[in-house]
């Protein structure tokens, strides 16, 4: 990939905001900080801004000097709840939020992407740029239809990317068809009978259950789905009671689902209902 020298020469700047952004993380929805630098550095390069978007998402619009298509460039602002450990210096300043996933970068290349196009804009149509709120399991995107993106602006294709660590610099990564797969998280709450641990015949233990059913769902991967089709099922929290000596009244087991098409998807929510059915019952 050859890198265009206009852009080379500003990379120092979008460094600096993306290390910015950076430091200064902030959840689904509450991304006001971020949504504004986006806003002060679009207005400053001359270019169209409409903000307050599905609360805090932002469209910069740049006409071409022909007419022709609109084509979105598409970018997210949002953080995650986790806790950074990074030392360096533009590491998060805020507890317990941290741009993980690499949002701040999204965002800092799309305003160098616009700050180019504002300044060449021998193109035919118009780019808009989209800064989405709330990817991290928010609906972000949806939210932003419904707040009327395609109602408000002549679309008529999206381009967005990700960023890929340890994927060779300078380097893209195209795929014909599904690349990045959907996820979908679920929550499955296991009611027993508390007791004290002493007397467990006395109740019905949920966290056996839960165990049970955790194992069960793993077979939906293994016996379930045609071997063809990707399919990435995690269960990643389990929580049950809060004392050592006391069989909890129920237990919760939360994870995600991941794959590229629908009708997986919905073969893999059956088989989950099924199984939790089954299991509970047989006890």
């Amino acid at each position: 990939m050859t890198l265009l020298a206009p852009i080379v020469a500003e990379a120092e700047t979008y460094k600096a905001i993306r290390r910015d952004i950076h430091a200064h993380p902030e959840l689904s929805y509450s991304e006001h900080r971020t949504a504004k630098i986006v806003v002060d550095q679009l207005t400053a390069m001359g270019i169209e801004v409409h903000q307050s978007i599905a609360v805090t998402g932002v469209v910069g619009v740049i006409k071409g000097l022909k007419s022709g298509a609109g084509i979105a460039l598409r970018a997210d602002m949002d953080a995650l709840p986790l806790q950074e450990r990074n030392q360096f210096e533009h590491r998060s300043q805020y507890a317990g939020k941290m741009h993980a996933c690499g949002h701040d970068g999204h965002t800092a290349t799309l305003l160098c992407a616009a700050g180019y196009l504002a300044k060449n804009r021998d193109f035919s149509g118009t780019v808009y740029l989209i800064f989405q709120p709330a990817e991290e399991g928010g609906a972000g995107a949806k939210a932003m239809i419904n707040d009327g993106l395609f109602e408000r602006f002549s679309i008529d294709e999206i381009y967005g990317y990700h960023n890929w660590p340890g994927y060779p610099q300078g380097s893209v990564g195209i795929v014909a068809g599904a690349m990045m797969a959907s996820a979908s998280e679920f929550k499955i709450k296991v009611v027993g009978k508390g007791a004290h641990a002493a007397m467990p015949q006395l109740g019905v233990d949920p966290l056996l259950v839960a165990c049970q059913l955790v194992q069960g769902l793993q077979s939906i991967v293994t016996r379930n789905i045609n071997p063809l089709d990707s399919v990435v099922l995690s269960v990643t929290k389990i929580h049950c009671g809060d004392a050592t000596n006391i069989i909890a009244d129920d237990c919760v087991i939360e994870g995600t689902v991941r794959c590229f098409s629908e009708e997986v998807l919905q073969a893999v929510e059956k088989r989950m209902a099924k199984i939790s059915q089954d299991l509970v019952c047989s006890l």
